[in-house]
């Protein structure tokens, strides 16, 4: 897994666990990494992350349709 670094001013209140949920939620959400791999991020299980996620304004069910569902209704 590669390391990055960052610097972010003192005046904002960031620590490193909430500012690696936000970049794996992101990069989840746009689609450049699996749940798995968010979850690896953060050190979490996909079941933890998933539950982890509402509170950073994210859910396991992004980018899934209005029709995706009601297809999944329809063939459930």
């Amino acid at each position: 897994m590669k390391s990055l670094s960052f610097q972010v001013p003192d005046q904002i209140d960031l620590n490193e666990y909430d500012f690696k949920m936000a970049m794996a939620v992101k990069l989840y959400e746009t689609g450049k990494i699996s749940i798995g791999q968010a979850a690896d991020i953060v050190n979490l299980s996909k079941s933890s992350l998933i539950d982890v996620m509402k509170n950073y304004g994210s859910s396991i069910l992004f980018g899934y349709s209005a029709d995706d569902l009601k297809n999944d209704l329809e063939n459930a």
